[in-house]
């Protein structure tokens, strides 16, 4: 049987080693299901690290019988995935795919991230919600494209999404990428390592579901403005 060359691209990711790692604070109310529809997709490797969560994240996510890392504090979302993502290499990951504990991001839709990062030269794919229409509240709009904005200015990097969790990483990838920032910053801090260290990388449009529990979950505009202000001072202080 011969296969199209998108058959051929799907059957290659399939076999490869894929790990999704969920960084998880306070998500009782929606780590359940996110997990339930990663495996309703296929995706079994799921690494859940609870960052020191108040409320009984952990113990829902242990009953799935997924791994399950626990920070006995809360560090930061950064702190988590950089966890997730050692874990995640030493076991061996051929990719690695960031994924939001909250229910913003599509299961769905990892297979466009998986088949573009498979792509020859390609060691990295970013999720683009600019790239796909999305009712975008106002305010959280603003504050992304002032994002933008600062990254091509600061980095020389013209992305449609800078802020972004939504990735794929392959495993070349995931281990030049020193994360360092143990908060929110971490997603300005990647973006700045994939400059610095020239990992070749692709935008994929992918979808945002906002709700009112994943808005009520994001940072305020106030949160995201410092994060702005300690990207720009950590670029002006090296």
């Amino acid at each position: 049987m011969v296969l199209t060359k998108k058959k051929e691209a799907k059957e290659k990711v399939k076999q490869d080693k894929v790990f999704i790692v969920i960084a998880a604070y306070n998500e009782g109310k929606s780590i359940i299901k996110v997990i339930s529809k990663l495996r309703s997709n296929g995706y079994h490797n799921i690494v859940v690290v609870d960052d020191g969560s108040r409320d009984n994240t952990y113990e829902l996510a242990k009953k799935t019988g997924v791994i399950v890392l626990k920070h006995f504090i809360n560090r930061g979302q950064g702190a988590a995935l950089k966890t997730g993502i050692d874990f995640s290499v030493e076991k061996g990951a051929d990719y690695i795919v960031t994924f939001d504990a909250d229910g913003q991001h599509q299961a769905e839709e990892i297979k466009d991230l998986l088949v573009a990062v498979k792509k020859p030269g390609i060691e990295a794919a970013l999720g683009s919600r600019f790239l796909k229409s999305t009712n975008i509240p106002f305010s959280r709009k603003f504050v992304l494209k002032a994002g933008i904005l600062v990254t091509w200015i600061f980095y020389g990097l013209r992305l449609t999404d800078s802020h972004n969790g939504f990735r794929a990483l392959s495993r070349y990838a995931a281990k030049k990428i020193d994360i360092t920032s143990d908060r929110m910053e971490h997603a300005s801090q990647i973006v700045e390592e994939i400059n610095k260290k020239h990992i070749p990388f692709v935008e994929v449009p992918v979808t945002i579901t906002y709700s009112d529990y994943s808005l009520s979950k994001g940072q305020s505009a106030l949160n995201s403005i410092n994060i702005g202000l300690k990207m720009i001072f950590r670029k002006l202080t090296r």
